[in-house]
Formats: C-alpha cells, structure tokens, sequence
C-alpha cells in the first residue's frame, strides 16, 4: 500500500513524496479486488478493463476487429523509398495540420462519438435550465407586479377607480397575455420532459439488452500485500449480480490466520455491513482507499492485469473451465519469480519461505 510522506513546498505548490510501504511479514495483510471476465472468450481476444466499483458494471469500448490504424509516420517503415522521398511524403500528409482551418475540420467530426453525444446533451440541458430559470423569474415578477396593481385600484374610493379604469384594463389585459404564455410554456416543458424522458428509457433498454447479451463472471482476487502470494480466486457466476454477502462469504475462506488489516477500493462490494461484520467477527481492521487512488491498492491492481493478460490468451466457455484455468494460473504465478518483491527474482512462494528466516 502506498502513502504520503512528508511534504515539499516548490514554488508555492505543495509535492507530496510518496512512500511504499508493505506489510513486514505474511499474513499481516492482504489486498482484495473484484475483476470482472466474459463468461465465453477465444484466445487471443482483448479482454476488456470492467469497472463494478459503483454497483454496476462499467464496460471499456473497445475498437470492431478489423480496423487498422493508419498515421503518416508509416511511410518510414517502406523500405524501397529512400530517406529524402520518405520525408517528403510524410511533409505532405502533415503539411494541412498547421494551416487546416475550423471550418475545414467540421466534415471530420460529423459523426460525434458517444462521449461527445453526452456532453453536448448535458450541455444543451444545462442551458434549458438557465433559460427555464430566467422564464421563471421573470413569470414571478410578473405576477407580483399584477397583485401590486391590482391591490393598489381595488384600495382606492370609487371616483379614483373611475379615472384610472383605462389604465387598470390595459394592465389587466397584459396580465392576462403574460398568463396565457405562461400556460403554454408550462405545456411545452410538460411535452419536453416527456420526449426527454422516453430517450432517457429508450438508452436505458438498449443498454440493458447490449449489458444482457453478455455475460459475466467476477472473480474476487485477493494477495497478500508482504509476499504478493494468491490466496485464492473464487468466482462468481453471478457476474455484475454479485451481492456483497457472497464476496464477504468467500473471502472468509482465505483469511489468514492473525490478519489485521484488509485492503479494498471503495466499492459496494466491500463498503457493507456484511465485511463490517466480518472485520470485527476475525478481529481485523478494513481500510477502504481514497477514491480515485487506485495505486493504494496496487498489489490488487497489478495482479489483475497480470491476470488478464494470462487469461487473453486462454479459451473459455463457461464457469467451469474459467475455474479450472485459475486452478492452474494460481501456483503457476506463486512459483513465477517477481521483480516487485524485497528481493526480486524470488517468487511469492520462495519469497515466504526465506522471510521467516530473516
């Protein structure tokens, strides 16, 4: 786990030193972490970074198979042309960039990507607020400028009424307009609220059938944080439905003995009363890491990469043979030497072995 250290203060800004520290002996604590996995996958294919830290899953997008990448710095990798035709090529396909107008550009962003969708609707949103807002105020003043008028006739004798009738139905009939527009605008929103919340429902399905037509597994990965041996994986077949009693269930069966602490991110997996129980049931203390700082759990972090990347380019197609592939990736990795170790070149087995001796 890594903390801060003491600070350095550099032209009024403030840099904070950051210190590794590790557990001093096994068992004293471990890292835990869900990933998630594709119930079926075929060597070779990316397996995509899955986020279920908020409750539900947040899937990377990932580029359709197929597409190659092009940039004008290939032209060097032919081999047939010669330095000085190489680099006028390259000069031709870069040469727009420095004198490419805004206008020019617009017939390459026609097709906004998702993100961008987003923001420009929240965007848009944003303003139709302000708008509705000063719609709002104005309506408001408006209306407490009628009641003045109104109070104001009605509280004079009947002669002064008299005169000022004129001047009385005028305002009345502009009140009148103001409150009719305002009716309809009332209406307006009412029908754009409705189509807005229809797109909203309509993205939400869409979203369900696409999360719907694949499914997942979480594997709860959990290591020690002083040798970065895996105390085990189990799964869940449950995927992105994972309840917290199940990881706190299956993380009590790989607790060592004399654990004090336990080191999670923030998620609602292990932010719950079940691991709470837990933790003062097997008398050890749960630290959640600050939010948005995953390298505080980076033990958990690193073996999920470690993990995948094994994993890509293995083949599955259900929770049994995913089982049995971590049932071999597990002493296969205790037994591969590490260079994040004490003592690099040991593995996490060989690694907990010589500790005690020292």
């Amino acid at each position: 786990m890594q903390i801060c250290g003491r600070n350095a203060v550099w032209g009024g800004k403030r840099n904070h030193e950051v210190v590794v520290r590790t557990s001093e002996q096994p068992g004293q604590a471990i890292n835990v972490d869900l990933c998630f996995v594709p119930e079926e996958h075929v060597a070779e294919e990316k397996l995509p970074a899955v986020s279920g830290s908020s409750g539900h899953l947040v899937v990377e997008r990932l580029d359709p198979p197929g597409e190659e990448a092009h940039w004008p710095g290939q032209v060097f990798a032919e081999a047939d042309l010669d330095y000085a035709e190489a680099m006028r090529q390259y000069a031709q396909a870069t040469r727009d960039r420095l004198v490419r107008r805004h206008s020019e550009r617009i017939p390459a962003l026609q097709e906004a990507t998702r993100w961008r969708k987003g923001w420009e609707e929240r965007a848009e949103r944003y303003h139709v607020r302000e708008q509705r807002k000063q719609e709002d105020a104005a309506w408001k003043a408006a209306k407490i400028t009628w009641r003045q008028t109104r109070q104001a006739y009605q509280a004079r004798i009947r002669a002064k009424r008299k005169e000022q009738r004129a001047a009385y139905q005028l305002a009345r009939q502009v009140w009148e307009t103001i409150r009719r527009t305002r009716q309809a605008t009332l209406q307006q929103r009412q029908q754009e609220n409705q189509a807005r919340h229809q797109s909203n429902r309509e993205i939400q399905a869409g979203s369900a059938e696409q999360s719907q037509a694949r499914s997942w597994i979480a594997i709860l990965v959990t290591t020690d944080n002083c040798t970065r041996q895996c105390l085990g994986l189990p799964i869940f077949r449950t995927g992105s439905k994972v309840t917290s009693d199940e990881v706190v269930t299956a993380l009590g069966a790989f607790l060592p003995e004399g654990l004090e602490f336990l080191i999670s991110d923030q998620g609602t997996h292990f932010r719950s009363k079940a691991l709470a129980d837990l933790a003062l049931e097997a008398d050890f203390i749960h630290i959640p890491v600050y939010r948005h700082r995953p390298e505080s759990n980076g033990i958990a972090e690193r073996f999920v990469l470690t993990l995948k990347d094994w994993l890509s380019s293995k083949s599955w197609n259900d929770a049994q043979a995913l089982r049995l592939l971590l049932l071999q990736f597990q002493p296969e990795y205790n037994d591969r030497p590490h260079q994040g170790l004490a003592i690099p070149g040991l593995s996490p087995n060989e690694f907990a072995e010589r500790i005690w001796l020292m």
